[in-house]
């Protein structure tokens, strides 16, 4: 029956006759799905089309495989018409029958799969095949002690049985190699933020960790029809106490379209730390904080240049737009190093990383929570620093507790010797790809505040601006105007009182109060102020 056909085929296609038996356009012995396509041709139609079908795959159309890898190269080009049809024929991996396609997956690394998978759903299901993703686990998680007799990875994978491996649904060894995988991450990143310094109380590693890791941070633009946008970051820099990541480019969606913004984490979900992340690979999401940007623009600004104005979103994150449109110019991110790499990592797309619970510290002193404190605060804009102190034994009183919140004094109005400069002029450096700006009596602010046993109370990374006071508050008199500086979230505060001295040109700090809430230290300590 075959041998009839083929030559009924041969009769209705002359021009076989004139190339060698058995062979194909560069010479090679013809594939199974390379002799079938011209049945394919001959079903389109006349002769006509069936000759320029042929001419165009003897051009250069045509599937080559290199030794354990596959590379599909297609060359289209645009031929002329028949009057009646036109008709193009090249080949594609998806027509291959399945063993072909599991043969040459079996040659592919973790990565080159999972991208595989995300082509169809055919290549999906094909790409999830136990015997393929168990020679992978069993390669990358064999035992690493030596014995006299070294097994390859084929002889590893032979001794598991084979009707173990059948038994298991499709994809289950794929899910155990990359819940093994992100496991090993995890431990890896735990083992490097282990010491911690006992100054700062903020892990000692903290910038090795995110260099290691390849964790990076996205931002998702969600349409109100409910459109995405994922923007990874562009540029970020490490501070003292936190990390500050920039997002900028040309393609921003219209702000009026837009509804909200997520501020997520994103990781490799194969780390190595002796090779540089594949920006294609496959990562995961963890959602950081999520922003509203509905009525931004209606939102209060906290500075401007004749370029762009700025508008600051709790907790940390600054939008930029331009001042002739209401476009989106940059996003700016602050985030501070406490718990990071956990709220970057250990997250999901859709909900935020949760703090292990809390045990109250025990004590029966009757100012228990109010003293011992160690408040660290950094003052920078554009990688210029204006501010790094430390204050120690912050105390107050109950007496002090007004509208939920307890009142610390880090620097007294009265007390000159008390009272700080700031290094430089002090505001924000922005940039984007075409532009680049600074905005006077912008900068941002990181507060690490310890408790009395060194643990970290309240963090926070956030934008501020100084606003010019109407009158200055009650004390010495200053020869200079004064700025007001400050910050409130449902944990805790903080207002700072500058004087700009005119014959030196710098700003002094002459007051620096904390406020805590109430509910803050009751939950941590256990008390019942």
């Amino acid at each position: 029956m075959t041998g009839a056909w083929e030559r009924s085929r041969t009769r209705k296609c002359p021009e076989r006759r004139s190339g060698s038996k058995g062979t194909g356009v560069h010479g090679e012995t013809q594939p199974t799905y390379a002799r079938a396509r011209p049945r394919l041709c001959a079903r389109a139609g006349s002769s006509a089309s069936l000759r320029h079908c042929r001419a165009g795959r003897r051009k250069g159309s045509g599937v080559k495989f290199a030794r354990g890898a596959s590379v599909l190269r297609q060359y289209t080009k645009h031929g002329q018409h028949s009057e009646k049809s036109s008709s193009m024929c090249f080949p594609s991996l998806d027509r291959m029958p399945s063993e072909i396609l599991l043969n040459i997956f079996s040659y592919l690394d973790a990565v080159s799969l999972l991208c595989t998978g995300c082509v169809n759903r055919r290549f999906y299901h094909l790409a999830s095949d136990n015997f393929i993703w168990i020679k992978i686990y069993s390669a990358a998680f064999s035992s690493k002690r030596s014995h006299w007799k070294v097994n390859s990875v084929e002889e590893t994978v032979t001794s598991v049985s084979f009707l173990s491996v059948e038994d298991k649904e499709a994809g289950y060894w794929k899910k155990e190699y990359i819940a093994k995988q992100i496991s090993s991450v995890k431990a890896a990143l735990a083992h490097i933020l282990k010491p911690v310094n006992p100054y700062t109380g903020l892990p000692v590693k903290t910038k090795e960790a995110l260099r290691i890791s390849g964790l990076g941070w996205a931002i998702i633009l969600r349409e109100k029809s409910g459109k995405e946008h994922i923007v990874q970051h562009v540029d970020l820099s490490l501070n003292d106490a936190s990390v500050t990541v920039l997002w900028y480019g040309k393609n921003w969606p219209c702000l009026a379209t837009l509804s909200t913004l997520d501020l997520c984490g994103v990781t490799p979900v194969f780390m190595d730390q002796y090779k540089t992340p594949d920006p294609n690979g496959p990562r995961w999401l963890s959602l950081i904080a999520k922003y509203d940007l509905s009525h931004l623009s209606q939102s209060t600004m906290i500075g401007c240049d004749r370029l762009v104005r700025i508008f600051c979103l709790n907790p940390g994150l600054l939008v930029g737009l331009w001042q002739k449109e209401d476009g989106l110019a940059f996003v700016m991110a602050n985030l501070h190093f406490h718990r990071l790499v956990e709220r970057s990592t250990l997250g999901s797309a859709t909900l935020p990383y949760m703090l292990p619970p809390h045990s109250p510290f025990v004590d029966d002193s009757p100012e228990y929570g109010l003293q011992g404190y160690q408040l660290h605060i950094d003052m920078h804009g554009g990688g210029i620093f204006y501010l790094c102190s430390t204050f120690r034994n912050l105390f107050s009183r109950k007496g002090c507790i007004e509208n939920g919140y307890v009142k610390f004094m880090a620097i007294s109005l009265k007390n000159n010797r008390e009272h700080l400069p700031l290094i430089g002029k002090v505001g924000l450096a922005w940039r984007t790809n075409v532009f680049d700006g600074f905005i006077e009596s912008c900068s941002v602010v990181d507060v690490t505040l310890l408790d009395e046993h060194r643990k970290p109370f309240w963090c926070v990374s956030s934008p501020v601006c100084m606003r010019s006071a109407a009158y200055p508050s009650d004390g010495p008199n200053f020869l200079g105007h004064t700025y007001y500086v400050d910050y409130m979230d449902t944990e805790g505060g903080v207002h700072a009182e500058l004087v700009w001295i005119e014959e030196t040109e710098e700003y002094f700090i002459v007051s620096l109060v904390l406020y805590l809430s109430v509910a803050k230290i009751n939950h941590w300590f256990g008390t019942k102020y």
